[in-house]
């Protein structure tokens, strides 16, 4: 089945930064298309990129979203020892499908080569659509532990999806004020961080990104992993959901693997 929007996806870097935020999208930001957005906690094998990449193609098809987003590391877990992900990796199959069927931008996380051939590793957001899969952003605050395999990435990242500017982040990404300060400097719509958090903190990801949203006046969004994983996470806290830019919660998902929740963004 062919998609059923246009794609529209751009990745823009500090160096394309507009000087104030532009209306893109040709009409004024009332007319613009109101966005489908989905945050998603799939249930998680460790190390096992296929079974996750089925388990990630079946939230975006009972997502019916234009933009399905994923926790920290989805597709193998916090599991910090985890070979890289190549965008040519045939066992995304599936979750590539899934994006083509339902015209559907997902965004999930795994560990990524560095961009251009550099040396090192990332923690990544995999941007993936019907027509493949690129890396779209590195994460660039890392925790100790992660900063003995990987290494941070350069600069934040924005997504442009049908009219709608989206930036992106990575959990520690989001408590370090810079991050968003520089994200927010691109002219966006929207932060969507990807998170893993212990269920004993499951606050920790709501003040963040509360404070985002009403700072910046931001539509927020986190994908929060659920259910347990590696790096010591024995239950992490789930609870994905969506922010205004006054701070009010707009969709908010439970603390069970294999939640998800959508909302309309206008």
């Amino acid at each position: 089945m062919a998609p059923r929007y246009e794609l529209i996806l751009r990745v823009d870097h500090e160096a394309d930064r507009p000087a104030a935020p532009v209306d893109r999208t040709g009409g004024g930001a009332e007319n613009r298309t109101p966005l489908r957005l989905a945050v998603a906690q799939p249930a998680c094998v460790p190390r096992n990129v296929a079974a996750n990449a089925r388990g990630h193609a079946a939230a975006v098809r009972a997502a019916g979203a234009r933009v399905v987003l994923f926790p920290e590391l989805s597709l193998t877990g916090y599991e910090l020892d985890a070979p890289v992900v190549a965008v040519d990796d045939a066992r995304l199959a599936p979750l590539v499908g899934a994006c083509g069927e339902t015209g559907t931008l997902a965004l999930a996380g795994a560990p990524v080569a560095g961009e251009h051939g550099q040396r090192g590793e990332h923690i990544g957001t995999l941007a993936v659509t019907g027509a493949g899969v690129t890396v779209a952003y590195r994460k660039m605050w890392l925790g100790e532990v992660e900063a003995r395999r990987f290494r941070p990435g350069d600069a934040p990242a924005v997504l442009t999806v049908d009219g709608w500017r989206l930036g992106l982040a990575i959990c520690k990404d989001t408590g370090v004020a810079a991050h968003a300060a520089r994200t927010a400097a691109l002219g966006v719509d929207g932060y969507l961080a990807s998170v893993l958090e212990h269920a004993r903190d499951a606050a920790v990801p709501d003040e963040r990104a509360r404070r985002i949203a009403t700072a910046r006046r931001l539509f927020v969004a986190v994908a929060s992993f659920a259910g347990s994983t590696g790096g010591g996470y024995t239950a992490a806290a789930g609870r994905s959901a969506v922010w205004t830019p006054t701070g009010d919660v707009l969709g908010r998902a439970g603390d069970a693997p294999g939640d998800l929740v959508r909302v309309r963004l206008r």
